[in-house]
């Protein structure tokens, strides 16, 4: 079973996106900000991280440096998830170590493309 780490704190967002992830055969873990989500994927290792860019402690720009700067996360596909879809933004993430990257309202249909293409499954 894939493993998700979904880094997000808008409880409604996170809800949501779990569930409807999980009804796909997919385990989602959480984290409420870029903080916890850097120290949850080092402990959970999971197969792919959904970050969400506008976090507290530490935004997922740098929480996405973080974990792709650490040798035992440093393969984990990041895909960032933002409401912020500004000129710039999808090559900001790239930057930032992301493997893609995809705007809010989530559009599932093409999420799950993007986590089946990363994963291998």
């Amino acid at each position: 079973m894939v493993k998700i780490l979904l880094v997000e704190d808008n409880e409604m967002n996170r809800d949501m996106l779990s569930r409807r992830l999980e009804r796909r055969g997919y385990e989602v873990v959480s984290a409420t900000d870029g903080l916890a989500g850097v120290e949850a994927a080092v402990t959970t290792k999971p197969d792919l991280v959904l970050m969400d860019m506008s976090l507290p402690v530490i935004d997922g720009w740098e929480a996405t440096k973080r974990i792709k700067t650490n040798p035992i996360t440093a393969t984990i596909p990041v895909i960032a998830l933002t409401a912020h879809a500004m000129a710039g933004d999808r090559e900001k993430a790239i930057e930032a170590g992301c493997d893609d990257y995809d705007t809010k309202p989530i559009e599932l249909p093409g999420l799950l493309d993007k986590i089946a293409r990363l994963t291998g499954g």
